[in-house]
C-alpha cells in the first residue's frame, strides 16, 4: 500500500469505523478503513479479562445483526463483542486493512483532499473520518510520584487480581470500571479502598425493565447535551455477574473501604476531599429520580408493570460515610498498588491543526469539523447522550455518511477539478473502488 487513492479514508476499525463503513458501502461510496491493530481491538485487549458490555445484548448492538450465542437480556463478554464487530464487517465486505497505523493527515496544497501518511505508505483521500473513539490516552493524575514504591496502573491496563502484587489495592474512580474492578479485587480476597467522586447511579433494572429501556422511553437518550455542571460526571452501572445496580452500601458491607475524591499525596499519605457523603447522596438522588420518572410513565400510560417498593429502600449510610477519613497512610494500611479508573484523553495530534482546539480536542458540530473534509465519529455526546453507546454510534455514522453524500453532490458540478492529477472525481471513484475491492480483509 505504498501509494493509494480513495474517496473516504476511515481511521479506526472499532465499532465506529465498522458502522461508518457500512453506511458508506450502502451508498456506494468508495472508501478504505485503516486499523493499526485488529478489528475491535479495544474490546479484545484494552480492558480487564472479565469485562462484559454494560448494556443488554438487545440494546448494545447494531440494528442489522444480533450478537451470537448471547441471550438478548444478557450482557455480552468482551470477546463476544469483538467477534461480533468482526463478523459484522465481514457481512458486508468492509474494506479494512489491519496492522496499518495512520501517522499524519495533512491538507493537500493546490488541490482538494488530504495526504495521509501511514506505516505502509501514503494515501490520498478526499475525506477523512477519525473513528478512533474517546479512549485513546489513559489519564493518570499527577498525584503519586512514580518513585514511591507503589505499583500504579490505569484501569485500561488492569486484567485480573493476579496481575497485582500481594497487598491492598486502592481504586481511584467510581464509575462503571472502578466499581467493577474494586468488587472483583475484593472477591479475590484483597483489601480494597475505593475513592468515590461525583457520579450518576441509575438502577440496572426497575419494574422488569433494564435502565437502557427506561432511558429510551423517557426520552433521555436524545438529550443533546449533559446537564450544566455534569459534563464529566461518570455513570456507575454494571453488567457484571448478570447485571446489577451499583450499590455503594453493599460495596462497603462487602469490606471495601469508601473514601472521598482523591486530591493529594504527601509523604506516603493520600488525601481525600470531604465529599464522600455528598457524592453518595447525589448518586442516590439520581437513582430515585429515575424511579420517580419510571413510575410516572407507567401511571400515565396505564401499564401493568410489577410493583417494586423495595427498590426505594436504600438502607443506612455505611460507617465510612458517617465517619469519613480524609487521610490514609498507604503503607500502614497495607496498600501496595493503585488502579486509576480516571478516564481517558483524546489524541488527535495526527490531524490538521485546524481540526482541533488549543487543548487538542476535536472541533466539530455533530461530528462535522470546520476543517472541510474532516469528520469525527465515536465521541461522547457527539450528537446526543446515546452517542457513547453502540447503537448510538451507528446512527451518528449514518448522519456523517449523509453529510458526505451532500458534499459529493456539490462536487458533481465540478468534475473538471481532479482530486488526483490526471483523474476526475468519477474516475477516481472507479479506480478506488476497483483497487480497494481487491484488497483482502485482514482480521
Amino acid at each position: 500500500m505504498s501509494n493509494n487513492e480513495t474517496e473516504v479514508l476511515i481511521v479506526g476499525a472499532g465499532q465506529a469505523g465498522v458502522a461508518m463503513s457500512e453506511h458508506l458501502t450502502a451508498r456506494g461510496v468508495p472508501h478504505l478503513v485503516l486499523e493499526r491493530k485488529r478489528i475491535a481491538e479495544q474490546w479484545r485487549s484494552g480492558r480487564w479479562d472479565s469485562l462484559v458490555a454494560n448494556g443488554p445484548a438487545w440494546h448494545d448492538r447494531f440494528p442489522g445483526m444480533e450478537i451470537a450465542n448471547v441471550d438478548a437480556d444478557a450482557f455480552a463478554p468482551k470477546d463476544n463483542m469483538a467477534d461480533y464487530f468482526t463478523a459484522y464487517a465481514e457481512k458486508f465486505g468492509a474494506p479494512i486493512r489491519c496492522g496499518v497505523e495512520v501517522t499524519s493527515v495533512r491538507k493537500n496544497v493546490g488541490k482538494p483532499g488530504f495526504q495521509v501518511k501511514t506505516s505502509e505508505g501514503t494515501v490520498n483521500a478526499r475525506y477523512v473520518v477519525a473513528a478512533t473513539g474517546p479512549f485513546q490516552r489513559p489519564l493518570i493524575p499527577a498525584v503519586v510520584p512514580d518513585n514511591e514504591g507503589l505499583v500504579q496502573i490505569h484501569s485500561s491496563s488492569y486484567r485480573n487480581p493476579q496481575q497485582l502484587p500481594e497487598g491492598g489495592v486502592m481504586v481511584v474512580g467510581a464509575g462503571s470500571s472502578g466499581v467493577q474492578i474494586a468488587a472483583e479485587l475484593r472477591r479475590s480476597g484483597r483489601q480494597v479502598t475505593l475513592s468515590v467522586g461525583p457520579h450518576d447511579r441509575p438502577p440496572r433494572q426497575y419494574r422488569g425493565k433494564d435502565f437502557c429501556w427506561w432511558l429510551g422511553v423517557l426520552d433521555k437518550w436524545s438529550a443533546s447535551a449533559p446537564p450544566k455542571g455534569a459534563e464529566h460526571v461518570t455513570i456507575a452501572v454494571s453488567g457484571a455477574e448478570g447485571g446489577h445496580t451499583v450499590d455503594f452500601r453493599a460495596l462497603a458491607a462487602s469490606g471495601i473501604k469508601l473514601v472521598g475524591r482523591t486530591d493529594s499525596y504527601e509523604n506516603g499519605t493520600m488525601g481525600f476531599a470531604p465529599d464522600l457523603a455528598r457524592n453518595i447522596a447525589n448518586g442516590d438522588a439520581n437513582y430515585l429520580s429515575v424511579l420517580d420518572e419510571a413510575d410516572a410513565y407507567i401511571t400515565r400510560n396505564g401499564l401493568e408493570f410489577p410493583e417494586e417498593p423495595e427498590a426505594r429502600v436504600l438502607g443506612d449510610d455505611p460507617f465510612d460515610v458517617t465517619n469519613p477519613i480524609f487521610e490514609l497512610d498507604l503503607a500502614a494500611a497495607g496498600v501496595t498498588s493503585i488502579v486509576w479508573a480516571t478516564g481517558f484523553a483524546v489524541d488527535y495530534s495526527w490531524l490538521p491543526d485546524d481540526a482541533v482546539d488549543d487543548n487538542g480536542r476535536p472541533k466539530h458540530q455533530r461530528g462535522v469539523s470546520p476543517e472541510s473534509g474532516i469528520y469525527f465519529l465515536g465521541l461522547p455526546w457527539q450528537t446526543h447522550r446515546g452517542s457513547s453507546f453502540i447503537w448510538g454510534v451507528w446512527h451518528d455514522a449514518k448522519y456523517l455518511a449523509e453529510q458526505i453524500m451532500i458534499q459529493r453532490s456539490y462536487l458533481d458540478h465540478m468534475a473538471d477539478a481532479p482530486l488526483v492529477p490526471g483523474l476526475t472525481a468519477s474516475e477516481l471513484s472507479i479506480r478506488s473502488f476497483e483497487e480497494i475491492s481487491a484488497v483482502p480483509q485482514v482480521v
